[in-house]
């Protein structure tokens, strides 16, 4: 039997990637969790924490796997990039 799967989207209308439902529902309940406890909040402390946190119990690229679902937390407009911030920043979406 294989696993359910997910197909993620862009933020620039690319095409998403088919992951498996498990890893995307981890890393996104991590990344809104992450967001909203620390935002604004860089992605690259949000990458930090994730492999702190995930790489002794996640198969697979932690790092990989947390671009994918970011991309697709932006595109569907849960989280966002701050504009004009550098390194970027993540908050959650007002009304998202």
């Amino acid at each position: 039997m294989s696993e359910e799967k997910i197909l993620t989207l862009h933020p620039e209308g690319k095409k998403g990637v088919n992951i498996v439902k498990h890893k995307y529902d981890v890393l996104k309940n991590f990344i809104i969790a992450t967001v909203e406890e620390y935002q604004p909040i860089t992605y690259q402390d949000v990458n930090d924490l994730a492999i702190l946190k995930l790489k002794d119990s996640f198969e697979g690229s932690v790092q990989w796997y947390l671009v994918t679902v970011k991309l697709d937390l932006e595109a569907r407009g849960i989280i966002e990039r701050i504009p004009k911030t550098s390194p970027h920043q993540l908050r959650i979406k007002e009304g998202g």
